[in-house]
């Protein structure tokens, strides 16, 4: 019988004994670890941080979900959680009027390459619906009207609130406020280009050609309330030159932009993202 497996994911301060005290847990409940990945910001005093698969019964599996806690994870003061290998993230999109970030995540939603379910598609447009029907997602138009941000938040949420397990920003052109992002209760991911800030406006690949850019790349992070500050997850670059035009910029950038925020979606549906204040540590 092929056993279900269960990724458990382990921050702390660092100290001696931690590995040989989860280990010994979990084969003292008869699961059988599989894959196990660990690292210490520093040896003296850093904090620690461990993710892990294991294999084992239904019955066992419960035990360890009841049992860690107070055996394991008090005494060394653990921050730790445990998802089914087997059940995805229920994933919501967020996204104005480009498409290709949300085209993509669909796509590798329906092959099962996120570990992912897109729930529900919402748009301050309703330009994307044609296109996101077909995949058989909900889609939910908000329209952002001035002055009604405060509104429009409060219609997502009243959809997403206890509804998804992460919110992905696919160049979703509106900023959400610190109050949203509290309540909404799941993390945030965004996407963005390297161009700013060098390259301010409303043509960033033109600014870029006439400078004579040589890198374009894209970074996908956590949202906080700060604007494109917040723990970054992945990054990547494409290299360009002369030769390209601003239409073969605006191409590469694209690119780069659906790559890095996939794999940062599919990284964090995997558990293999660890937030660590600013950064994050990812296995």
């Amino acid at each position: 019988m092929e056993l279900p497996i269960t990724r458990l994911v382990v921050s702390c301060h660092d100290q001696p004994g931690i590995v040989s005290a989860v280990s010994g847990f979990l084969h003292a409940h008869g699961a059988n670890i599989i894959d196990s990945s660990q690292h210490s910001s520093d040896p003296s005093g850093g904090e620690f941080y461990l993710r892990m698969e294991l294999a084992a019964t239904p019955e066992a599996t419960a035990a360890i979900e009841e049992r860690f806690g107070p055996e394991v994870g008090e005494p060394f003061g653990m921050t730790w959680r445990m998802w089914p290998d087997a059940r995805p993230k229920r994933l919501a999109i967020l996204a104005s009027k480009v498409d290709h970030c949300l085209l993509d995540l669909l796509w590798r939603a329906r092959r099962g390459d996120l570990g992912a379910e897109v729930v529900l598609v919402a748009s301050n447009h309703e330009v994307l619906r044609p296109a996101v029907e077909p995949f058989g997602v909900p889609f939910l138009h908000v329209p952002v009207a001035t002055g009604g941000k405060e509104a429009a938040e409060e219609a997502l949420l009243a959809h997403l609130v206890d509804a998804c397990d992460v919110v992905v920003l696919a160049r979703y052109m509106q900023i959400l406020s610190g109050g949203f992002l509290e309540r909404v209760g799941v993390p945030v991911i965004n996407v963005h280009h390297s161009l700013l800030p060098a390259f301010v406006g409303a043509d960033p690949y033109r600014q870029a050609r006439e400078r004579g850019v040589k890198l374009i790349g894209a970074t996908a992070h956590y949202v906080t309330a700060e604007l494109d500050a917040g723990p970054i997850i992945e990054q990547d670059v494409t290299r360009v030159s002369h030769r390209d035009d601003v239409a073969a910029l605006r191409r590469a950038g694209a690119d780069i932009e659906r790559i890095v925020l996939s794999r940062a979606v599919a990284w964090h549906c995997a558990d293999r993202v660890i937030r660590t204040g600013p950064a994050t540590v990812v296995f």
